[in-house]
């Protein structure tokens, strides 16, 4: 083996171990960034349910009376009544339709 060829192995050897030692690093790096990142996140959270809390503590208190008013009666149809069932039977018959 000459002298060249032994220099260019050896640049080949410290080419790949130095790009492992950056690899090894990168992840390491990568790992701190993503705990940094999820830290943020949950920080944030926090500051935005805190500041939530202390709106909702803020606000008067709603009656109940009138959440009540509100809502739909349960169980009350429009104004229109459905067809009975025998002229819906022949509605549907009579527009092609067999069941």
């Amino acid at each position: 083996m000459s002298k060249d060829d032994r220099e260019r192995a050896d640049t080949r050897f410290n080419r790949t171990a130095r790009t492992a030692d950056d690899a090894r690093n990168d992840i390491k790096t990568g790992k701190a960034d993503r705990d940094a990142a999820a830290k943020a996140v949950i920080d944030n959270m926090a500051r935005l349910k805190a500041l939530r809390l202390a709106r909702e503590a803020a606000e008067p208190a709603r009656s109940t009376s009138a959440i009540k008013k509100t809502r739909a009666k349960p169980g009350k149809k429009s104004a229109e009544k459905a067809p009975a069932l025998a002229d819906w039977l022949a509605d549907q018959q009579s527009g092609g339709r067999r069941t």
